[in-house]
């Protein structure tokens, strides 16, 4: 084994383990070895055998082809199996809030956003949107049986979530990020609120609207951060350094949700997979290939951030106007219910 590929194991090795547990005791009690054996690997003077990278490998998910190049056609990915799922809002949230506070550590973290219909972070500061859509997801998507005979009703998000949703979007504010929105922006969120009260699985109906009022609050907001090139919570002020917000438009379809990130150090990409799941690699070929095409999409739409006035006004226009027919349609349908 190469010294160098022996250091990008523990290096991959330390990113999993986040901080939580030190190197040594981790990677002592996989390969049954002393601490002191443990950091002679790290530090190149003993080699790690094939079976201690076997071990390794197997108990971290390391991709042996990545890490040696042996096939440059296979990807290995992160992810969380369906079968055997104990969803639950708290660790959903709580996972984001984990993998933001791993990368707040690093130096000089960025990120690029490519949004398709729905931006899960910045909903973070409408605390009702994200129980709806949380609710939505493990209810219809998942089918969740305890939650097949519930209908959704308003209540104040729990402590715990409220505490997990403010740190992510403290976390997320504070890293700069570059931001790729198309067309159907919230069509689809909106389209299920809708279904929601087609389908009478509102406790009570008017709640509807509620929510799509919601959604215009939330549209303002992102506005707003979009005027200023600035990042900053609901209800407060717009910061006078930092939190970079640099947001595009792009005329045609963002096909996926995809968050790029880059620190001084490493790189990673996660993709949205089975609607509000998502897989994870830091396969370096493939988040390099995969950032090219996020560089292109940015390079051919127009950035509405601080300039460009007259587009950004008119993209937030289209989507209200797209929200308020729905209104209209829900109003429309108590009216005739009284």
């Amino acid at each position: 084994m190469r010294t160098d590929h022996q250091s990008t194991i523990f290096e991959i090795i330390k990113r999993k383990i986040n901080g939580i547990d030190s190197i040594g005791n981790v990677v002592g009690d996989v390969l049954s070895i002393s601490q002191d054996a443990v950091y002679r690997r790290t530090r190149g003077e003993t080699l790690l055998t094939i079976f201690e990278i076997e071990k390794l490998c197997t108990h971290f998910q390391i991709s042996l082809d990545s890490l040696f190049e042996l096939n440059k056609n296979k990807v290995l990915f992160d992810y969380q199996p369906l079968a055997g799922y104990d969803f639950s809002m708290e660790d959903y949230l709580e996972g984001i809030r984990d993998s933001l506070r791993a990368l707040k550590k690093e130096k000089n973290p960025e990120l690029i956003i490519s949004v398709n219909n729905t931006p899960l972070i910045q909903l973070m500061n409408f605390p009702h949107l994200v129980r709806f859509k949380l609710f939505f997801w493990a209810k219809t998507h998942l089918q969740i049986p305890e939650l097949q005979n519930e209908l959704f009703k308003y209540e104040k998000t729990s402590e715990r979530n409220y505490a997990s949703g403010t740190e992510i979007l403290r976390l997320y504010n504070a890293i700069p990020s570059k931001e790729l929105y198309d067309p159907e922006l919230l069509r689809g969120f909106t389209r299920e609120i809708f279904y929601y009260f087609d389908a009478h699985h509102f406790e009570e109906p008017s709640y509807a609207l509620r929510l799509l009022d919601e959604l215009d609050n939330f549209l303002d907001h992102l506005k707003e951060q979009a005027t200023h090139g600035k990042k900053f919570v609901y209800g407060t002020q717009v910061p006078a350094n930092g939190n970079t917000f640099e947001m595009y438009h792009n005329e045609t379809l963002n096909s996926i949700t995809s968050i790029h990130y880059q620190t001084a150090d490493y790189s990673g990409l996660y993709i949205a997979h089975n609607f509000m799941n998502f897989i994870h690699t830091t396969d370096v070929d493939y988040i390099e290939d995969s950032r090219k095409v996020l560089n292109k999409q940015l390079a051919n739409s127009s950035i509405i951030s601080i300039v460009n006035e007259k587009e950004r006004n008119n993209y937030f226009f289209q989507i209200k106007k797209m929200i308020e027919s729905y209104r209209k349609r829900i109003q429309l349908a108590l009216e005739e219910n009284e």
